[in-house]
């Protein structure tokens, strides 16, 4: 962009708000959400939702815990009337749950809106009209005073459909929309005219809603806005003080959290952010955020991967790869240092008594919101040992031995690197099969026996070299008879082997394990020689016999010392 463009733009104004308090608050518990998927989020969608998309969304708001819930604009059109008309007609509508319409100050979309919601039991109707210089000047051409008379007229007609109504379920709700491009002291002018009509009391609370309809400023200057509306408020413990974030500058859910600290009670916002432009504020992050600060949002995710199936179905829209909480990748590590610690951390996790969760890169454990650990760390050219070893043991159950782990590292690195893409836990398998437990040239054992004397002063008469061997060892394609004899059967072996090479090698790890339980379990061996250079060589074995697992370990790191 031109440099010279800027100049078309200027700073947010800042509020005069010197001895401001949120900064030194702490969220303690969650607000009251109200879910606008059906109304903000469906408005916002290339293809709106029809009547099974709708009920089916409005269900899984009601099953995640959404306690009220904005259906519609039912003035605005057929489809939106036949909505409300359904939910309250086919008796859809928990007795816990308040359904919320939306309508504009203007009487016959009041009128009609009023229509739509007989015989419902708890309702909040949810008037509103624009208050910004921008819109008072630019669309409606009405000054402050005209504005304010739209509002009231509007409030004075909800409270008469509402008494010939005689539904006490019946509530209300202001929004001077676009308040914070509105003066504060203006916005709170025509709040408090509305409130005038409405009366307010501790058994008839009225929702203010001050939505951030474009995202225009910083997160603290927004939470400035929502403390000195708090303040300035008249009969604030009879008003419930509602959030709409936009998130047209990509801070819509720091702008909720940090407004929540100033006084607000109450979050208007979509699943995963949907919304006109940037979308609204994103009730699944906002929640589980307070979640992972040990807070409890009312709202259940405990099933992230449902949530967002029945979403993805509604909408037709799709849930990022990286979205906090719900992205297929956001539970997963490539960078080898990440990978390292998440497998030490959950290791650490296991073995732990501590309720905490406490786990390097991962703020939320992935199991509270039904998500599992197996693909935590997945592997491509940044990957590190650490992740390849972690993959191998939760995947295979190969538990490589530290001291292995930098060799089949950099393998697993030189396969990435020339494939440019992830390598599936599956691929890494097979690397380790031909690398180590399928290489089988120069050496491969075809046939052994071994035998241990009972009586331990056998052999030289200190209890040592009691276990003798007799093997036919493919060398060179050529079948070679071993035998050897030791303090056990790969010692055994490993000194008939030297007898029929002429190089030297030594034994300098040794580990083994089960993979399976039962009966049919197998046992993996891992070794590693010194060559006469003093450089390392790893092997492995794979076999139901121990002895045999062993034997072929060492045949590995011999056939790895030739290559």
């Amino acid at each position: 962009m031109k440099a010279e463009k800027v100049r078309k733009y200027r700073p947010f104004p800042r509020v005069d708000l010197p001895d401001r308090q949120w900064p030194g608050k702490q969220l303690e518990k969650a607000p009251v959400w109200c879910s606008v998927d059906l109304r903000d989020g469906n408005q916002a969608l290339q293809t709106p939702m029809d009547l099974e998309r709708k009920l089916k969304l409005f269900k899984l708001l009601v099953d995640v815990g959404f306690k009220e819930i904005e259906v519609g604009f039912p003035s605005a059109a057929a489809v939106e009337y036949a909505f409300v008309r359904e939910l309250i007609e086919g008796n859809l509508i928990p007795n816990d749950v308040t359904i919320q319409v939306l309508t504009q100050a203007r009487d016959h979309l009041i009128r009609k809106t009023f229509e739509a919601v007989e015989g419902a039991k708890n309702v909040i109707v949810h008037l509103y009209n624009s208050t910004s210089a921008l819109q008072r000047d630019v669309v409606f051409k009405a000054d402050k005073a005209e504005v304010i008379d739209i509002a009231v007229r509007g409030a004075k007609l909800l409270t008469e459909l509402k008494e010939k109504a005689n539904n006490p379920g019946i509530r209300f709700q202001y929004s001077p929309e676009s308040f914070t491009s509105t003066e504060l002291d203006y916005a709170l002018d025509v709040c408090h005219a509305v409130l005038d009509v409405w009366q307010p009391s501790p058994s008839n609370k009225v929702v203010i809603n001050l939505p951030a309809t474009v995202e225009m400023c910083t997160p603290n200057i927004h939470a400035d806005q929502i403390e000195w509306m708090s303040r300035n408020l008249k009969n604030r413990e009879n008003i419930i003080i509602s959030l709409h974030a936009h998130n047209d500058r990509g801070t819509a859910v720091a702008a909720t959290e940090l407004a929540l600290m100033a006084g607000a009670d109450r979050v208007e916002g979509t699943l995963f952010g949907n919304g006109e432009r940037t979308g609204n504020v994103d009730i699944v992050t906002t929640a589980l955020n307070l979640f992972t600060q040990g807070i409890n949002p009312k709202l259940n995710f405990s099933n992230i991967n449902s949530v967002k199936k029945i979403y993805e179905e509604c909408t037709r829209m799709e849930v990022h790869e990286r979205h906090p909480y719900a992205g297929a990748l956001v539970y997963t590590a490539f960078s080898g240092s990440h990978q390292d610690a998440i497998s030490k951390g959950m290791a650490a996790h296991e073995k732990s008594d501590a309720n905490e969760w406490a786990v390097p890169y991962l703020p939320i454990d992935p199991s509270d919101v039904g998500r599992t650990y197996e693909k935590i760390i997945r592997i491509n050219s940044q990957s590190g040992k650490g992740g390849v070893a972690y993959i191998l043991e939760q995947e295979f159950g190969l538990k490589l031995p530290k001291t292995m782990q930098p060799e089949f590292g950099k393998i697993i690195q030189k396969v990435t690197d020339n494939k440019g893409n992830e390598l599936p836990p599956k691929s890494i398998l097979e690397v380790f099969k031909k690398e180590y437990l399928e290489l089988n040239t120069p050496y491969s054992l075809k046939h052994c026996s071994i035998h241990t004397d009972a009586d331990s002063e056998s052999g030289n008469g200190k209890g040592q070299d009691k276990t003798s061997i007799n093997a036919v060892v493919l060398m060179h394609g050529v079948q070679t008879y071993i035998a050897g004899r030791g303090n056990g059967p790969i010692d055994a072996f490993a000194n008939g082997l030297k007898e029929q090479l002429d190089f030297g090698f030594l034994i300098e790890t040794y580990d083994e394990h089960a993979i399976e339980h039962g009966s049919a379990s197998r046992a993996v061996t891992y070794i590693s020689l010194k060559n006469d250079n003093d450089d390392i060589f790893f092997g492995a074995g794979l076999d139901s016999n121990i002895s045999l697992a062993s034997f072929k370990a060492l045949l590995s790191a011999l056939n790895r010392m030739e290559m």
